[in-house]
């Protein structure tokens, strides 16, 4: 159950909207576009075959809208001041990071931008319609998670089970204790498929490979003596860039010889509340 949303503007602004509490003179009446969003599919179609084929699908934008009303106490401000004060969080154009606290689920965040701030002047009960839109539909977990394990020259598998309900990108971070001329990631999802990132490229003790599989983010990069450099040429061109999917997800990262340590952070990701 939601109970409260905090509004964030990036010139560090905080606004609470507790949705049991009006004390601040600003009621929550109502939130829509929590949900997951709509997906565009794309489909072909081909001469003799009935039907069509799919080809890809992407989920759109999503847009939040906030109905507040505004019911000030009279003593002390008036309607127009609440409007006033909600101005400084709304004002269209604005970037906003919306954060939804949940008595059953953990705290996530969005951000948007302000698309409009519609508020009739002249009405017996004032309130205030604000749309919010969101390019990026999902919510994020603020907290980043990170699970610390070590190299194998087995099969041994090590479970990683994520809590999100959309897939992820991690950063994978191979702190070397020994020079190393190649390893494997193996990922095996929930759907039992396996997938393989290798890295190709001799590393030394001392050094520090970081890659990550983040959409929009995806890289190698190597901290080799105090400097940082690009190594994306290290992976091979047939890997797999590896995204966690929601559940049980299986971590190998196999190479011959003695264990190395690595670390893999991730955040969760929710298409929806």
């Amino acid at each position: 159950m939601l109970n409260l949303v905090e509004v964030r503007t990036s010139q560090g602004g905080l606004l609470g909207l507790p949705l049991d509490d009006i004390s601040n003179g600003i009621v929550v009446e109502e939130i829509d576009g929590l949900d997951p969003v709509k997906a565009t599919l794309v489909s072909s179609s081909f001469a003799n075959l009935d039907g069509e084929q799919y080809q890809s699908s992407r989920r759109d934008t999503r847009n939040i809208t906030l109905k507040l009303g505004l019911e000030p106490d009279y003593s002390v401000e008036s309607v127009r001041d609440i409007r006033k004060r909600l101005y400084a969080y709304f004002m269209p154009k604005t970037e906003v990071t919306l954060r939804f606290y949940m008595s059953d689920g953990p705290a996530v965040d969005i951000v948007g931008r302000v698309e409009s701030f519609e508020s009739a002047l002249f009405s017996a009960e004032p309130t205030v319609d604000i749309s919010v839109l969101c390019f990026d539909p999902d919510f994020y977990d603020p907290i980043q998670k990170q699970v610390s394990w070590a190299t194998v020259a087995t099969d041994t598998e090590m479970l990683l089970t994520y809590d999100g309900t959309v897939e992820t990108g991690l950063q994978f971070v191979l702190s070397l204790n020994r020079d190393l001329d190649q390893f494997s990631i193996y990922h095996r999802p929930p759907d039992g498929t396996l997938r393989i990132l290798e890295f190709v490229s001799p590393l030394s003790a001392g050094d520090v490979l970081t890659i990550s599989t983040v959409p929009g983010a995806k890289g190698a990069t190597l901290t080799h003596s105090g400097q940082d450099g690009s190594v994306l040429y290290g992976i091979s061109p047939q890997s797999n860039w590896i995204s966690l999917l929601p559940g049980e997800n299986y971590i190998r990262v196999y190479t011959g010889g003695a264990a190395i340590p690595y670390t893999i952070s991730y955040t969760n990701k929710y298409g929806g509340l």
